[in-house]
């Protein structure tokens, strides 16, 4: 059982994030790799404990002026729901976090 908490982030916290979340359960599921998954809007996002955050490449800017802390690892998507860009860009994080 894995303790691994991923946290998907948008505007207000409901829509879009709910989507990348069910997207990445699949990749998630398909790898074998239980995790905590919770969305959350941007403004509450920083405050929140998560190793992973997943968001929408449009909320770079407002993320690089948040504290986030150093063991987070942020995932930046074009398409939210694509599990073949989720699968891309979350691998190599599972990895370095040793889950892979």
């Amino acid at each position: 059982m894995s303790n691994l908490t991923i946290l998907f982030v948008c505007g207000a916290g409901l829509g879009s994030s709910f989507a990348a979340q069910m997207a990445t359960e699949d990749v998630l599921k398909a790898k074998g790799i239980d995790a905590k998954l919770d969305h959350t809007d941007i403004s509450s996002a920083a405050s929140m404990n998560a190793d992973i955050i997943i968001t929408a490449e449009n909320f770079r800017p407002q993320f690089a002026k948040f504290n986030i802390r150093e063991q987070t690892s942020i995932v930046y998507l074009k398409n939210i729901v694509s599990k073949t860009e989720i699968d891309e860009k979350l691998s190599p994080v599972l990895q370095q976090k040793g889950l892979l």
